[in-house]
């Protein structure tokens, strides 16, 4: 959604959108409630909430020479201000390359553009990448064209009419127990330690655990809130450290039970801080205070130091090679392998979706299948029982 905020003015309510227009350039719009100040808060931001999700930044009226290329262009700078940074991030990626370029030698004008121009796109890519890489540009070229259709710039999605490639089925490698438990006595004592046991035993993302703050511990109730995270992307080639009180969708936010092995494991994390901030004195970060993953300086974690210090004590230990974010795999096949449910595994891991969960670990769970082929010989003995026991009676007449 696009910011903005209630101002008062005249004894009246008004709504203040601030966005990004075509030209890159930060502008505002007042929107008036019709709400005078007093007893109206609660009305009013309501319609502040209902303006921000509706609101669509103008765009200058293509001419009939205007290319595909260039709008999609003027669309990202928009899309800039209506999105998570590290969204804009990942379309602006795709959108310098191969995106544009292609579109750009092609010269194709915006009103102009075919399905037949996009799978042309899709056909040439697919001999480079996966065809998960080729549904991510799918995924920017059909949200750029919806808004193209919604301001009317052109009357229907030409990416509407694509057949999407088939994706690849997601197979994530994962540890077993006794892996599990052997990395978990390597990482003892080490900046690694509580970054494994986050993503192994409670299945959170990088960067949920990066940001997971002191604050979001009870430890009076015994719980643990998911509700702040610390990304990391590039834009313009700066690479960015983005910290934000948000998830990557509503199911992420979350609370877990804290139990009491963890919890003494924080407890005395929580202690040995105090004690390198003792220690350290003024060289002690004081950025970072309520951060949980620090190293002895008080320094936050980086998300790319998960990413990339892990295999390599993965490999400097003769262990088997996973990414860090297998441990998040690992965790919901030790969960299947103890009878828990897909739909339990679901909000353990906050995800948003329920397929999601079944299409990433259908293939982990046997014990459903074992007890599918168990209600089959059961079901199968009865009909074999009763056969006999028909063909006995006709025997006997």
């Amino acid at each position: 959604m696009v910011a903005g905020h209630l101002q008062e003015k005249n004894g009246n309510f008004y709504i203040v959108l601030n966005y990004t227009n075509h030209e890159g350039k930060r502008k505002s719009k007042w929107i008036t409630t019709g709400l005078t100040v007093k007893g109206n808060k609660k009305r009013a931001q309501d319609l502040l909430q209902e303006a921000r999700k509706n609101f669509v930044p103008e765009i200058p009226t293509p001419t009939e020479d205007m290319l595909f290329h260039a709008f999609l262009e003027q669309w990202l700078e928009i899309a800039k201000s209506t999105i998570q940074l590290s969204t804009y991030a990942s379309y602006a990626g795709m959108c310098k390359s191969p995106i544009l370029p292609y579109f750009k030698e092609k010269a194709i004008k915006l009103i102009d553009l075919k399905p037949k121009d996009i799978q042309d796109f899709y056909t040439l890519q697919l001999k480079r990448v996966k065809a998960s890489t080729v549904i991510h540009y799918h995924s920017v070229i059909h949200k750029a064209l919806k808004y193209a259709v919604k301001i009317e710039l052109i009357p229907v999605n030409p990416a509407s009419k694509i057949e999407r490639p088939r994706q690849e089925r997601f197979v994530g490698s994962f540890y077993d127990s006794h892996e599990v438990n052997q990395l978990f006595e390597l990482v003892r004592g080490t900046n690694l330690e509580l970054p494994v046991l986050l993503g192994a035993f409670y299945g959170l993302r990088r960067s949920e655990i990066v940001g997971l703050k002191w604050s979001a511990i009870d430890f009076n109730s015994n719980s643990l809130v998911v509700k702040h995270t610390v990304t990391s992307f590039n834009i313009d080639g700066k690479h960015i450290i983005h910290a934000s009180d948000s998830t990557k969708n509503k199911s992420s936010m979350r609370t877990l039970p804290l139990v009491p092995a963890f919890k003494e494991k924080l407890l005395a994390a929580k202690e040995q801080q105090e004690i390198n901030r003792k220690l350290c004195g003024r060289s002690y970060s004081k950025d970072y205070l309520d951060y949980i993953c620090v190293n002895e300086m008080g320094v936050r974690l980086r998300p790319g130091y998960l990413t990339t210090a892990f295999p390599k004590l993965l490999e400097n230990n003769g262990l088997r090679r996973i990414r860090f974010h297998d441990l998040r795999h690992s965790c919901a096949s030790l969960l299947l392998a103890n009878n828990v449910s897909m739909k339990q595994i679901q909000d353990w891991l906050g995800h948003s979706d329920f397929s999601t969960t079944a299409n990433i670990y259908a293939h982990l769970d046997y014990n459903s299948k074992l007890s599918s082929a168990q209600a089959m010989i059961e079901g199968l003995n009865f009909v074999i029982e009763t056969a006999k026991e028909v063909e006995k009676n006709n025997d006997s007449v």
